[in-house]
């Protein structure tokens, strides 16, 4: 119980802490700063550490994770690729992380 406690108060924190860092980040980028860039990119790599499984890292990119899932023939890969390829031609290509995750031959 009291490791559980701790899990729950540990992640807690963490969303106060990603709140106040998307906030400031926020404001930053409608300042027009590159600071928003950042915190961007460690967004996506939290989401991917949700989500990951055997084929993930959580120091990847969902990009990167999508493209290497793609390039297996998975379907949920492909249509990803496909979306972000909507709005960034190329995105997931561009983004693999060949030293993270899963080799995309594997």
């Amino acid at each position: 119980m009291k490791r559980y406690c701790a899990r729950l108060g540990l992640l807690l924190g963490s969303i106060l802490m990603s709140i106040t860092g998307n906030l400031i980040a926020l404001g930053a980028a409608i300042l027009g700063s590159d600071r928003s860039w950042p915190v961007t990119v460690a967004n996506d790599q939290a989401l991917n550490a949700a989500l990951v499984g055997r084929a993930g890292s959580e120091d990847e990119t969902v990009s990167s994770r999508a493209a290497k899932a793609a390039g297996r023939g998975r379907r949920w890969g492909c249509l990803v690729c496909r979306l972000l390829d909507r709005i960034d031609p190329g995105h997931c290509a561009r983004n693999v992380e060949t030293d993270e995750g899963v080799d995309p031959r594997h």
